[in-house]
C-alpha cells in the first residue's frame, strides 16, 4: 500500500493525500455503545427531545406533560408519552503521538510514518462517512491541536497538521499520555469518539483514560516495529541514540532475553489500561498494510448508516 512519493522517516503530506483513494468505499465502523450520530443524515440509538417521532410508551415518573401521546392515552386508558430520536453530530478526534520513541522503525518506515498514514486512512473514511475530524498531536514538544471540521477541507488540515508536527519536534522532548488527555477534554465534546495512535512508551501515569471511557468511545492504535517484539540475529550490533553510541553483544541470550522484555514493560501500562477499561487496541507494525491492519476500524459503507 506504499506510494511512489512514501518516504520512510519523515511524514510526506503527499502520501497522506494520495491515502483518499483507499478510503473510497469503506466508513469507520461504530462501536455499538456509540452515543453520536450525524446531525440531519443519521439518527442516533439515544431515546430524547429531539426531531422526529420514534414511539410512545408508559408515562413514567419525570417525563414532560407537554409530550404526552394523548391518541394512545385514549385509546389504551393507560396514560403514555411520544419518544423522539435525538440527532446529534458524529465527530472524530486523532490523537497522535510524537514523543521520541516513535521516531524509530527497522521495517519499511518509522512509527511516526506509520502512525500517520494510519491517521489519514481514518481521517478519509471518516470524511467519507460525513463525520468531522480533529487531532491533537503530543510528545516532542507539541502541543498543537486542529478542531473537529468536516468535509476535505477539514481533512487537509489535519493532514498538514501531521506533517508540520513530524517537521517541528524535538526529540528531546517527552509528554505523558495522561497530559495529553487532560488537554484532550476541551475538544472532546459528548459523544465525540477518539482514536489514540501510540506505541504506549509515554503512558506512564495510570488512569489517563479512565475519565474519558465513560463518555466517548476510544480505540488505541498501539504502534510496533519487529526489532521491539524480538532482538535481532545473535552478533554484536552498534546502537545510536542522539550522540551516544554503545555495542550490545545479542549472542548472549540474557541480552536477547532482556531485549524484548524492555520493549514489552514499556508498553505494559498502556495495555493494561485498555483491558481494565475494556478498551479496543489495534496493533499496527511498521511495514504492515493498513487496510488489513485496521479492519477492526473498517466497514463498507452502507446506503442506511444506522448503529451496528
Amino acid at each position: 500500500m506504499s506510494s511512489p512519493t512514501s518516504n520512510p522517516v519523515h511524514v510526506a503530506l503527499d502520501e497522506l493525500i494520495a491515502l483518499a483513494a483507499y478510503a473510497q468505499g469503506a466508513a469507520l465502523a461504530r462501536q455499538r455503545r456509540s452515543v453520536a450520530l450525524r446531525a440531519g443524515t443519521r439518527s442516533s440509538r439515544w431515546r430524547g427531545r429531539g426531531v422526529d417521532f420514534r414511539e410512545s410508551r408508559i408515562y413514567q415518573p419525570g417525563d414532560e406533560i407537554r409530550h404526552m401521546d394523548w391518541r394512545v392515552t385514549a385509546r389504551t386508558g393507560k396514560p403514555h408519552t411520544k419518544l423522539f430520536e435525538e440527532e446529534r453530530e458524529q465527530a472524530l478526534l486523532l490523537a497522535v503521538d510524537l514523543n521520541p520513541s516513535m521516531h524509530f522503525g527497522t521495517r519499511e518506515r518509522f512509527k511516526s510514518v506509520q502512525a500517520a498514514r494510519a491517521a489519514a486512512l481514518i481521517a478519509w473514511m471518516a470524511s467519507r462517512a460525513g463525520d468531522r475530524i480533529g487531532a491533537l498531536g503530543f510528545g516532542g514538544g507539541i502541543s498543537g491541536e486542529v478542531r473537529p471540521a468536516g468535509g476535505r477541507r477539514g481533512v487537509l488540515r489535519v493532514l498538514r497538521a501531521l506533517r508540520d508536527w513530524d517537521r517541528a519536534r524535538d526529540l528531546a522532548l517527552t509528554e505523558d499520555l495522561s497530559q495529553a488527555m487532560a488537554r484532550a477534554r476541551h475538544l472532546l465534546r459528548p459523544g465525540i469518539r477518539l482514536v489514540i495512535l501510540s506505541d504506549g512508551f509515554g503512558a506512564t501515569a495510570p488512569g489517563a483514560l479512565s475519565e474519558l471511557v465513560a463518555r466517548h468511545d476510544i480505540v488505541v492504535v498501539l504502534l510496533r516495529d519487529a526489532l521491539e517484539l524480538a532482538a535481532p540475529p545473535p552478533g554484536r550490533y552498534a546502537l545510536h541514540l542522539g550522540e551516544a553510541r554503545r555495542i550490545v553483544d545479542f549472542a548472549d541470550a540474557r541480552v536477547r532475553h532482556a531485549w524484548a522484555e524492555r520493549f514489552a514493560s514499556s508498553r505494559a501500562g498502556l495495555l493494561d489500561q485498555c483491558r481494565r477499561l475494556a478498551i479496543r487496541v489495534i496493533e499496527l507494525d511498521t511495514d504492515a498494510d493498513l487496510r488489513g491492519a485496521l479492519a477492526p476500524l473498517l466497514a463498507r459503507a452502507r446506503r442506511s448508516a444506522v448503529v451496528t
